[in-house]
């Protein structure tokens, strides 16, 4: 009697899942049907997946068949989602842990105020940031560098405040960078080729550059044509929406200031570091803010300080500065660059560049010596103070021996294995596990692309990985179309985020039970690898989901990968987000327990109920 009631039972099973594989197919099909048609103009980005992917995979969501127990079951009860209600539209550019209001509580004393605050639990918001209206998808690659949707952004202050330096124009509806700047309202091209006279961005060397003060990031927008890759930063601050503009222009970029806590980078990370008038106090604080920039900075790298006060004896009546007080700085600038042992290579006009020394035994012999940091985990940075000492250099064994190794060009490095992994400084990450993470992600985004086909057509462009590993996902996407901001989280059990900067890479160290320091709607993919297993005894995956939804734009894309269970877990908070889903089975079949889950964030926009119209500009 009992085989008999589970034969029938199984057979009602099969039914009911037969019945919801047939309704879904007839669901995408009336959908697709309904978009076409032009009586709406639909969610165009859900419509192309849709269109491309076959709807027999659905077949492979039975996921009793393979794995037992309550956790193989994917829930489909929509009477148990909890739908989240939109923020008031006061919220439409929240940033969470920079806001303007709780900024004002902290002491201005060396920028804290504009360093991340972020809220309590009790005061998180749970709802959903909307567009503003008129949202529009940004323009594609390399069109956006150039213009930005008004709506998207409307903010005319800088049209004003910066018209003579070029940096932002208001055209219509949208604006203009005419790609000006305030050390180069002619454009950056020419600005950037005077560097390359003395900097070596033309061979692949110099690949991975940081931005202190960046504007609207022209400077790294106009570096993308040497294949040169900038991580940008700025502070929320009267310069309204300069990130935000940076980020929509899709050149990557996040709110930051140098402060009293230091950068949420690796040391030796980046081969260039850049300075254009960006009015941080170099000379202050003993020399504090040019030791971190000597931390971050590649043994071999490059520090450009253009603007006050280089070349101060032509240019002190147009800067209307004291002479005297020119003079003191930069006289302060350039002892503090002696005792890091940084080699001058140029001042020309208001432009200077210094060399980092390749090792530190060129510097043994200097009168004065620098205070040097305790040699304690160098990557221990996320809000840790920052110190008026020097980062020490690695050991190495002669004059002509580079701290890190001999550099490589790229895209040779891309691939190559890092000096990190083969010093063996990361314990149980060899060149073997490294070769074998870089092939298994290229299989994976080879998959990705089976579902999503339009992954890697220029419609992503600013794409970020929240569980960053070794950045083979980045590597496997390499592309002048788009660019990824690698995330190690804080708690990850293997910090290689100086790994992935050794690839030719950018990346950040954060903490996902905290809002990250961007703008709302400043990406378009999100990848989500075993994110939530990670943080599942640290923080609520809804507060994670929310704050992806925060950065997401209308119409992005979201690819998690999980275990089964974890997914079901996702899929139904996402639905009460205004997320389309499809969970599909591991590229190496249904038996895996791990899965995808496809999500795409429908278009809506502040004080619209309708969530199904969308608005494209290229």
């Amino acid at each position: 009697m009992a085989m008999k009631g589970n034969s029938g039972e199984n057979r009602t099973r099969g039914s009911m899942s037969l019945f919801i594989v047939v309704g879904l197919c007839c669901f995408f099909y009336i959908l697709g049907a309904w978009q076409r048609s032009g009586f709406g103009k639909g969610d165009s980005i859900a419509l192309e997946i849709t269109k491309k992917t076959d709807c027999s995979i659905l077949s492979n969501l039975n996921y009793e068949t393979h794995h037992g127990g309550d956790a193989g079951r994917v829930d489909d009860s929509e009477s148990t989602v909890h739908e989240f209600k939109p923020c008031d539209d006061r919220y439409i550019d929240y940033t969470p842990c920079q806001d303007q209001m709780r900024a004002m509580l902290f002491p201005r004393k060396n920028m804290n105020y504009r360093e991340r605050h972020c809220p309590p639990p009790e005061e998180k918001l749970h709802c959903l940031i909307p567009a503003p209206k008129g949202y529009a998808n940004p323009f594609r690659w390399p069109q956006s560098r150039d213009f930005v949707p008004y709506a998207n952004a409307p903010y005319k202050s800088l049209t004003v405040e910066k018209a003579v330096q070029n940096w932002i124009q208001y055209e219509g509806n949208v604006f203009r960078f005419p790609g000006g700047g305030t050390q180069f309202p002619q454009g950056a091209d020419a600005y950037i080729d005077e560097l390359a006279s003395v900097i070596p961005m033309d061979n692949g060397m110099v690949r991975t550059a940081l931005d202190t003060g960046c504007g609207v990031a022209s400077w790294g927008a106009y570096l993308f044509k040497k294949n040169v890759i900038t991580m940008s930063f700025a502070p929320r601050d009267s310069h309204e929406a300069q990130v935000q503009f940076a980020l929509e222009r899709g050149v990557p970029a996040i709110i930051g200031v140098l402060g009293t806590i230091k950068l949420p980078y690796p040391a030796r990370a980046f081969d260039m570091a850049h300075c254009s008038r960006c009015l941080i106090p170099w000379s202050a604080n003993d020399g504090m803010y040019m030791m971190e920039v000597d931390r971050v900075l590649r043994p071999g790298g490059y520090w450009i300080l253009s603007g006050p006060p280089i070349n101060w004896r032509n240019n002190y009546q147009r800067w209307q500065r004291p002479v005297r007080e020119l003079e003191e700085e930069q006289k302060k600038i350039e002892e503090i660059a002696k005792l890091l042992c940084w080699e001058k290579k140029q001042e020309k006009g208001e432009t200077a560049v210094w060399q980092k020394r390749i090792n530190y035994d060129y510097c043994q012999e200097q009168d004065s010596q620098p205070t040097m940091c305790e040699s304690t985990y160098q990557e221990d940075v996320w809000y840790k103070k920052m110190e008026a000492c020097v980062t020490p250099y690695p050991e190495t064994t002669g004059l002509d021996k580079v701290v890190g190794g001999p550099w490589k060009s790229f895209p040779e490095r891309l691939n190559a294995v890092a000096f990190r992994i083969s010093s063996g400084s990361i314990p149980g990450i060899t060149s073997e596990t490294f070769q074998e993470d870089n092939r298994s992600w290229k299989k994976h985004v080879n998959a990705y692309k089976r579902i999503n086909k339009i992954l890697d057509s220029g419609r992503y462009r600013n794409i970020m990985d929240m569980n960053a590993g070794l950045g083979s996902f980045a590597a496997a996407l390499e592309s002048p179309k788009l660019w990824v901001m690698n995330v190690m989280p804080t708690i990850a059990e293997k910090d290689t985020l100086g790994v992935i900067y050794e690839r030719g890479l950018i990346g950040i160290y954060h903490d996902w039970c905290e809002a990250f320091s961007t703008y709302p709607r400043t990406y378009d993919l999100i990848h989500a690898n075993g994110i939530f297993s990670l943080y599942k005894d640290k923080c609520s995956a809804e507060d994670i989901l929310l704050e992806m939804d925060r950065i997401l734009r209308p119409e992005g894309a979201v690819i998690f990968r999980e275990q089964v269970d974890v997914l079901t877990k996702v899929k139904k908070i996402v639905h009460g987000m205004r997320w389309n889903t499809k969970i599909v089975d591991h590229e190496d079949g249904p038996l895996v327990s791990e899965k995808i889950l496809f999500a795409v964030k429908r278009y809506w926009v502040a004080g619209e109920t309708n969530t199904t119209s969308s608005h494209q500009t290229g």
